[in-house]
């Protein structure tokens, strides 16, 4: 591990990269030499400064953080990639690995274990969130890697937001519970709400769980869990 390892932030929301800075803080060997809040602005920055380490959020308002983090590995191969994520489901963690990615923390317990995640990523280990279930972690080992992509015209005519918005609605969330984990408004749930059952000429909640269900887009094994 570097003695002065640099690391690059790519998050949308100000407050949680804030947080971070925070936590990183702590240790005087990190330094943070950049922050970035969408993919491309990422994606540029990364190639200006060459990190040691990207901490990468998943869901970006431009683009989506696994792709991000195959656009990195093939331009720095030597810079290591730590998802800090609000998902905790198989698909997340295992596209994430398969994209590239060398650690995975939950962001709700990034407080607690970020650090040891950064030291375990810039060492050349993996590094998995232990709050992550050990069910999921079984799923994890035993699953293939998907070749598959989700093809359907009315799926990909949603904006990233919109499909991220759709996944959490299918699993059982809440408005308010949405609008927490995304740090946005109620309102602006529900107008992505809107926006979603018209582009895909849905009725109701029931219909978006079948429609996500049908594509794979939601875990029903370990829904609500």
């Amino acid at each position: 591990m570097p003695e002065n390892a640099s690391i690059l932030i790519i998050d949308d929301h100000p407050l949680f990269r804030e947080g971070l800075k925070a936590i990183i803080g702590r240790n005087p060997r990190f330094q943070v030499i950049g922050e970035a809040g969408t993919a491309q602005e990422g994606l540029q920055m990364a190639r200006r400064h060459q990190p040691n380490l990207i901490l990468l959020d998943i869901s970006l308002p431009d683009r989506n953080g696994i792709q991000l983090t195959r656009d990195i590995r093939a331009l720095l191969p030597d810079t290591r990639i730590l998802i800090v994520s609000m998902h905790a489901k198989i698909d997340y963690i295992a596209e994430a690995f398969q994209a590239g990615a060398t650690g995975y923390v939950v962001k709700e317990s990034a407080a607690e274990r970020l650090l040891k995640g950064i030291e375990y990523v810039l060492r050349g280990d993996y590094f998995l969130d232990s709050s992550v279930s050990r069910q999921v972690v079984k799923r994890l080992m035993e699953s293939p890697a998907k070749e598959e992509k989700i093809s359907d015209a009315g799926y990909g005519s949603l904006s990233a937001r919109e499909q991220e918005v759709m996944r959490l609605l299918a699993e059982g969330l809440s408005r308010k519970e949405i609008a927490q984990r995304l740090f946005i408004s109620p309102k602006t749930v529900e107008n992505h709400r809107t926006n979603i059952m018209n582009k895909l000429g849905l009725h109701g909640t029931m219909d978006l769980i079948r429609y996500a269900a049908r594509l794979g887009l939601i875990d029903v094994d370990l829904w609500k869990k």
